[in-house]
């Protein structure tokens, strides 16, 4: 198309013929597969011949039984391998939708007791109060004493100085 749109009866006259053929298709597809059914029985299950006396008629549903138990097994076995598969696709998918990400919320801090917290845990039974400080040992604070002995004169202080200063100064 050169930039022009489509209009919209065109693509609902399209879109009908789209879907005409698709159901041609189908149909052309179950004709076949019924057809290969037929062509599978005919190969594999020829129709018995009943004539003969009672011993061939009861070998001919000798031959059948057996058939129909082997028939059986297979169908079991491949039931069997299917529900495998599909569990094993059902299975495939949760990890997909995992690895996909289950984005989870932010969490809001909230603050909140020892006691409330063990209530919210443990649900009605929750009697005992749980006092932190009860069983924490008295401590009594020391005071330092501050020595009064260096917040003596300044000028004293200035004068001892001065003497060490002298005596680096002479050697």
């Amino acid at each position: 198309l050169s930039g022009k749109k489509m209009t919209s009866s065109r693509r609902h006259h399209l879109k009908s013929l789209m879907l005409q053929i698709a159901a041609n298709w189908i149909e052309q597809e179950k004709k076949e597969v019924e057809e290969a059914k037929e062509a599978y029985m005919a190969e594999n299950c020829p129709a018995p011949d009943l004539s003969g006396d009672m011993a061939a008629l009861m070998e001919i549903c000798k031959k059948l039984h057996s058939a129909i138990d082997k028939i059986d097994e297979t169908r079991y076995d491949v039931e069997a391998k299917v529900q495998k598969a599909d569990k094993e696709i059902g299975d495939l998918k949760l990890k997909v939708i995992e690895l996909a990400g289950v984005k989870k919320p932010a969490l809001k801090k909230v603050r909140m007791s020892a006691d409330a917290m063990l209530q919210a845990l443990l649900g009605g039974k929750h009697k005992v109060t749980m006092d932190l400080r009860a069983n924490l040992k008295q401590v009594k604070k020391e005071t330092k004493e501050e020595s009064t002995e260096a917040v003596g004169d300044w000028r004293k202080n200035i004068e001892d100085k001065a003497d060490r200063k002298k005596m680096f100064e002479t050697s």
